[in-house]
């Protein structure tokens, strides 16, 4: 029984951990790089028929060229609501609407923007780092109370606190090993 409960509260951290990572990643591809991501702009929140709905649902996203993004809304009467919540976002981008499609230039970022990102980029990372070491936090202390009800001797409390330490080790190693690889993409010119 008290191997089933150990695996299971190490099977519930190692997910915990991998959605900080996935996080993790997922917060990397929003930062802009000076390169058209359709990631930028897919969860901007558009106001469509008195409700707010994300701009990947409205429209199809497409990158002709490295610096040039294309929204073409599926409902061209949504064209103006699409264009509105680009312009009012922290984006930067200023829309340009022909009647059918949004184009949206990126302008090369400047050192001290690229310097700015890199210090988000490095926050979000301690951020979800945290969130790992909250998973293995929880996950020692139910494996101590299994310990304290007797259903865990010490030896295999010591040996599960070791893989979690292993396993929080591991997610940390990926979680900057994706930073590295932003900070090197926001830093290229």
């Amino acid at each position: 029984m008290s191997d089933e409960m150990v695996e299971l509260i190490l099977d519930e951290a190692r997910e915990k951990m991998d959605k900080a990572v996935v996080h993790a990643r997922h917060e990397f591809a929003s930062i802009r790089t000076g390169r058209a991501a359709p990631a930028l702009v897919e969860k901007l929140m558009v106001e469509y028929y008195g409700s707010d709905v994300p701009l990947q649902q409205l429209a199809n996203i497409s990158v002709p060229e490295a610096r040039t993004l294309v929204v073409s809304p599926y409902d061209k009467g949504s064209l103006a609501a699409v264009e509105k919540a680009i312009r009012n976002s922290d984006l930067g981008l200023n829309p340009s609407n022909d009647g059918n499609v949004i184009r949206l230039t990126f302008p090369v970022l400047t050192g001290e923007r690229r310097k700015e990102l890199v210090k988000v980029v490095k926050q979000m990372a301690e951020e979800n780092r945290v969130s790992a070491r909250n998973a293995r936090r929880t996950a020692r202390s139910d494996l101590e109370a299994l310990e304290k009800d007797g259903e865990l001797s010490k030896d295999d409390l010591a040996r599960a606190e070791k893989e979690i330490d292993t396993l929080t080790q591991a997610v940390e190693g990926r979680i900057d090993d994706a930073l590295s690889q932003k900070e090197t993409e926001l830093l290229e010119d």
